[in-house]
């Protein structure tokens, strides 16, 4: 093997992607290649390790006396640890054939004291690697803001106008289209452009006559991009001439649009402000469907920037809060805004919903709202409607304000809460589930706020219901092998060697901590702060919590990379994810992930005594 493919591997494997160019040649320049057969101890337990082994081919298994603890195959590093104590607590057996490179551990422990990212990596809590890990993802995947597309950035419509109309003419059509600019077309094809800004420095200041041409006021040389071009190209063109926007082509050489430098900068700035500011402004059902495309954009934008998952979530939760209160104050007749509460529940109503899934929502009425009945259906039906068209699917489920079991007064509401806490049902302990989800979005806050307090005084120090609420995690199986290896689901073909991340771990996580939450009556509904909330009560330990934290956060993000992946084939959006397309870095902490859920589990079966139930 050449010292370029060594010098690969090596690079491959995280943290050592970390090492100097002189220090990945003291590791090439120092390794050795080793053969085992099968069954032969590697390393000894109790002995002193004397070198660092990097898998080449071949299974390793961990055994504390005859008990196997883990198993590394390719591409895999062991015992670090040992290394770092040496001393050996357990013994490390070849499976099969196996092939490895060997570093001495003096080497490693020199180039670990001489690299600081080395250092930090391999003397952190397993909270600080799942951390630490998605920080680094994302600041590997934040060269994809550079090779964005013109395309994926907003650009405004192409309005084409003859050269003869009047200035007039011409600001009526701005104010009409809604554009910044439009683009004049002679007889002889010629094109010219007029921004927003001509009107103001040579109409106004000059005092122009409104029934002069609109062309006395044109600009010609137009730039030209196409579509496909990189926004980064944009930028660099507009700089080179001066100008604020250029013409977007697309292969066809035909004028698709027009982009300017206030777009181009809210991309590279993600877009919130202009967005949010956008839902605000809107006026229209088809201004707030156009903001609501954005969010996509967002998402792909603040992931390639690094930004943690929790802060991604928070921000794309409060632009859908914005919009579906726009669209609800547009669209509700008035008597019904004025004494209702829009609520949306679910992941949604955690603030975990990122890319728009199916609708979880639900409308309380006050006792005193008269609206009649038709008038009510025909907007609830409306509402739903509307925001399928925005890109919200329908629920499965049927859990949405067009469905009459989910609008009805809140003295209704109180009946069907009483139902499902003394009515034990898989479906009433689901509603639960949802209910105790729910968040305000728009109108009057104070009717979710005194059901939910309903809720906590029934459910009131009830052993059984708490119990059985919490029961449903042991109908799921965290799809982790009792040799650490992972878990599939032999007869699902469809999903052949893959992982369904949300059951085996995001699920069981979310409703272990609201069954916590539940019980010590906690409004807040976002599971990290639930979480948060718990450790400040005494009922999860400091440590545990953060652990927890890490790992919903890892899980939640792996699901989230995933799906964009899926977005950009034009595939369907689950929960399903291949370990196979992780890098080794990612796999490990999956697997620990996993072991910090199933250490929950247990806690609660202990906890809610569930083994009883």
């Amino acid at each position: 093997m050449s010292i370029l493919e060594q010098k690969k591997i090596i690079s491959s494997i995280h943290p050592f992607q970390n090492l100097t160019s002189e220090q990945l040649d003291t590791f090439i320049e120092n390794m050795d290649i080793v053969y085992f057969q099968k069954n032969e101890t590697v390393q000894a337990q109790e002995s002193i390790p004397k070198s660092l082994f990097f898998i080449l081919k071949g299974i390793i298994q961990e055994k504390q006396d005859d008990e196997v603890l883990s198993i590394y195959s390719k591409n895999e590093i062991f015992d670090s640890v040992s290394l770092i104590e040496n001393y050996s607590k357990n013994s490390f057996v070849t499976a099969e054939e196996t092939i490895c490179y060997t570093l001495p551990r003096e080497i490693f422990i020199e180039i670990l004291h001489e690299n600081q990212e080395l250092e930090n990596y391999f003397f952190q809590s397993i909270a600080e690697k799942l951390n630490n890990n998605i920080l680094y993802e994302k600041n590997k995947e934040m060269a994809n803001i550079m090779i964005a597309k013109v395309k994926d950035a907003k650009i405004h419509k192409a309005v084409i106008v003859d050269t003869n109309i009047s200035i007039f003419e011409a600001a009526t059509i701005i104010k009409k289209e809604k554009v910044p600019t439009i683009l004049l077309k002679d007889e002889f094809g010629e094109m010219y452009i007029v921004t927003d800004s001509d009107f103001r420095q040579k109409v106004i200041l000059n005092r122009m006559d409104f029934d002069d041409k609109i062309v006395k006021i044109s600009s010609k040389g137009l730039i030209y991009i196409n579509e496909d071009d990189f926004l980064f190209n944009a930028q660099l063109i507009m700089a080179k001439h001066g100008i604020k926007r250029v013409v977007v082509k697309n292969d066809k050489d035909e004028i698709i649009g027009i982009l300017d430098q206030i777009s181009l900068s809210s991309f590279f700035a993600t877009n919130i402000f202009s967005v949010s500011n956008q839902i605000v402004k809107a006026e229209t059902i088809e201004e707030l469907k156009e903001a609501s495309l954005s969010f996509i954009k967002i998402i792909k934008s603040l992931n390639a920037k690094g930004v943690k998952i929790e802060f991604i979530s928070k921000l794309i939760n409060q632009l859908n809060k914005k919009l579906l209160d726009k669209v609800y104050k547009v669209l509700a007749p008035s008597e019904l805004y004025e004494k209702s509460c829009l609520v949306v529940m679910g992941s949604e109503g955690r603030g975990e919903q990122i890319l728009k899934t199916d609708q979880d929502n639900a409308l309380i009425l006050a006792d005193d709202c008269d609206i009649l009945e038709e008038k009510l259906r025909e907007f609830t039906t409306l509402f739903t409607e509307t925001l399928v068209d925005f890109g919200f699917p329908r629920c499965e489920g049927n859990i949405m304000v067009s469905n009459p079991y989910w609008c009805r007064k809140k003295s209704d509401f109180k009946d069907l809460i009483f139902t499902w806490i003394n009515e034990p049902s898989g479906d009433n302990f689901m509603n639960i589930a949802i209910f105790y989800d729910a968040v305000c979005v728009s109108g009057n806050k104070e009717l979710l706020t005194k059901l939910k307090e309903y809720l906590f005084s029934i459910a009131d120090n009830s052993q059984q219901f708490n119990s059985h609420f919490a029961k449903v995690i042991t109908s799921f199986d965290v799809p982790l092998g009792f040799f650490d290896g992972f878990v599939f689901n032999s007869k699902d073909n469809k999903h052949k060697n893959e992982i369904d991340i949300k059951r085996g771990g995001i699920f069981i996580l979310v409703q272990g901590i609201r069954s916590l939450s539940l019980e010590n009556k906690i409004f807040n509904t976002n599971t990290n702060k639930r979480i948060k909330k718990l450790t400040e009560l005494g009922i999860l330990e400091e440590e545990f919590a953060k652990e927890l934290t890490m790992a919903f956060n890892f899980l939640t993000n792996l699901k989230l990379k995933s799906n964009l992946e899926k977005l950009d084939k034009k595939s369907d959006i689950d929960n399903y994810i291949n370990p196979d397309n992780l890098n080794t870095m990612e796999k490990d902490l999956l697997k620990e992930s996993f072991k910090i859920v199933n250490k929950l589990k247990k806690k609660l079966e202990f906890h809610f005594k569930l083994n009883y139930v």
